[in-house]
């Protein structure tokens, strides 16, 4: 039986999970695609990169769009998004001004200087925390390494350099406390092809616990979370998001979650194992490779994905000469895949990850055929390994969809966009803004 004081929503409730601590139930049916709720932000910040065709306010995408008279940094859809934005947007406004090129505060860093904003002018609950205040956020102080205390240390220091107007701050032992709070809780947003956008605090949405075998997806519609249902639901049942990316094999899955959110995960998927040997397929040999070839290529897949993963950080997106250093990304792709491909059959998860990296490669350089090469081995695989309604699942087969599209194969065009389609009306609803453009593009081709 809940208690009478137990928070609810319409159809929800928050209560206390077995082992996990606070959760979110069902109080009646939902079925596949239903929308359980909606959660605006907290707060959100856009990425500096999608500056210009996105507003900086509700996050839409067009073209057209109003800059900001002093900075001329962030732009607007029309006069309310600059009014409704600007109590966050002074916070950076004559700070871009003044450091110029030099201003760079990592996201983590803007969205933490916003919630303190916030906090300062609507200390009352907002309409983003029905459920769970972000007050009451899990900091998991006690579990930070040196390591992590040092980088939040690093980000306090930039939060004190690039903000001095507008902003309140409360003693350095609250400031640690509030940027592991973000740590743990903040939402990345994305668009349809899974291009980050953006990031925000979604209190509500945060109060759900996590499954490898979850029963809803988070998609957004500009800056608003909107959770469905990706199964059927019955009443009592708890409700489960993923917090990471599903692909990979349990370990995998498990150090992340250690590692970001300080849990392992107990779901059925994790306690089986039941998908890891196709997730690890080994190439099928007359000589079939030792026990130990595979411990010694799996340790070596996820030493260059984080080798990539390095290389794409400090000479892909920071640099601006692009040609060379693509092509040396695409050189480390197809190197590892060469190597790994000796043991691991192309539906493997490390060679999966690599070539999805190669494809990303070439699809920054424009390499069209390259690109839909490297898609078209990655999508029957990715159908296999993600669950249900992947958004996974539905960007691949609609940047497969596009590509085919730009290469003039309507009909293999219109064949993938359909299939991103039917995954997507279930993840983000029929009356997505993205399924309507979508539409839109197979009508005018």
């Amino acid at each position: 039986m809940r208690s009478e004081a137990a928070p609810q929503l319409d159809g929800l409730e928050r209560f206390v999970s077995a082992g996990k601590g606070r959760g979110l139930r069902a109080r009646r049916c939902y079925a596949v695609g239903e929308l359980l709720f909606s959660c605006p932000a907290y707060t959100a910040v856009l990425t500096v990169s999608e500056r210009g065709s996105h507003c900086d306010c509700c996050f839409a995408r067009k073209e057209g769009l109003s800059k900001c008279g002093r900075c001329k940094q962030a732009f607007y859809c029309n006069v309310e998004c600059q009014k409704e934005d600007w109590p966050m947007h002074k916070l950076e406004c004559s700070a871009m001004c003044a450091f110029g090129e030099n201003w760079n505060p990592s996201e983590t860093v803007r969205l933490t200087a916003r919630i303190l904003a916030k906090q300062k002018t609507h200390p009352e609950r907002t309409q983003s925390e029905k459920l769970l205040a972000v007050k009451e956020f899990e900091s998991h102080l006690d579990k930070l390494d040196n390591e992590k205390r040092e980088l939040i240390q690093n980000d306090i220091a930039a939060l004190h350099h690039f903000y001095s107007k507008h902003l309140e701050y409360p003693d350095n032992a609250a400031l640690v406390v509030l940027f592991a709070q973000v740590n743990c809780n903040g939402f990345t947003i994305e668009d349809e092809e899974l291009s980050h956008l953006g990031s925000a605090i979604f209190p509500d949405v945060a109060l759900m616990n996590h499954s490898c075998c979850p029963n809803v997806i988070v998609t957004y519609k500009g800056t608003v979370a909107e959770v469905r249902a990706v199964k059927e639901i019955e009443p009592g049942e708890e409700v489960f998001t993923s917090y990471i990316d599903l692909l990979y094999p349990t370990e995998d899955r498990n150090d992340r979650l250690r590692d970001s959110y300080f849990f392992n995960c107990d779901c059925r998927e994790c306690i089986t194992k039941e998908k890891d040997k196709e997730k690890l397929e080994i190439r099928k040999l007359d000589d079939p490779p030792s026990a130990e070839a595979v411990r010694d290529m799996i340790k070596y897949a996820r030493n260059v994905i984080e080798e990539f993963r390095r290389a794409k950080h400090y000479k892909y997106i920071l640099c601006l000469t692009l040609t060379p250093l693509a092509c040396e990304l695409l050189e480390i792709c197809e190197l590892s895949l060469d190597k790994m491909g000796a043991v691991f059959e192309d539906s493997n998860v490390y060679m999966l990850h690599m070539m999805y990296q190669a494809m990303g490669v070439c699809l920054y350089v424009q390499d069209w055929e390259g690109a839909l090469r490297y898609g078209q081995k990655i999508i029957r695989p990715y159908s296999k390994h993600y669950p249900s309604y992947s958004l996974n699942v539905a960007s691949m087969w609609l940047k497969l969809g596009r590509l085919h599209m730009v290469l003039e194969n309507r009909p293999a065009g219109v064949k993938a966009l359909k299939r991103a389609i039917a995954i997507m009306e279930v993840a983000h609803g029929k009356d997505h803004p993205y399924i309507s453009e979508i539409k839109k593009e197979l009508e005018d081709h």
